[in-house]
């Protein structure tokens, strides 16, 4: 049985809340637009972190993030990209990888928007954790927890940081 915490979208944005949320878990995976190093670093001082790049990440160290990542936990294979749409939605050419690919759970980020939907033609559940940065248009800031326990994907939590609030 793993934990895993899930976020997107902080776009180099640390909140303190990430360290009371994810303790406990096993993983952190982060589905891009990371902004900054120091936010991987910093999520790799709670738990083991997989990551992806998004849109916004450059530099050296950002860049040995892939753009998809492929992996398996337990008995769960995953996918996941920042840019990845959703089911009746996909990026171009997301739907070809998934059918390639198999995945049972797929993490896309970059919308913003929270997005917890079943795709029963490509039999996955595709988790979109919102964006956990202060950048965008999302009102509210969210991430996620969730268990892969064998081949089950169980006790999804939505996690609410706040309201957006201006920067300035």
């Amino acid at each position: 049985m793993k934990r895993i915490g899930i976020l997107s979208d902080t776009h180099s944005c640390w909140d303190d809340r990430f360290v009371t949320h994810f303790r406990g878990c096993d993983e952190i995976w982060h589905a891009g637009d990371i902004g900054c190093a120091d936010v991987l670093d910093r999520l790799a001082t709670i738990a083991p972190v997989r990551a992806v790049r998004g849109n916004i990440d450059h530099g050296p160290y950002i860049m040995r993030c892939p753009e998809v990542l492929e992996s398996s936990v337990e008995g769960v294979k995953v996918w996941m990209s920042h840019i990845g749409g959703y089911p009746g939605h996909y990026a171009p050419g997301v739907r070809r990888m998934l059918i390639e690919s198999k995945p049972r759970l797929m993490i896309a980020g970059h919308s913003h928007i929270l997005k917890v939907m079943y795709d029963k033609e490509l039999n996955l559940l595709h988790v979109n954790p919102g964006a956990a940065g202060y950048q965008g248009w999302q009102k509210q800031r969210t991430m996620l927890r969730l268990t892969v326990d064998g081949d089950e994907i169980v006790d999804l939590e939505v996690i609410e940081l706040g309201k957006m609030r201006m920067i300035k």
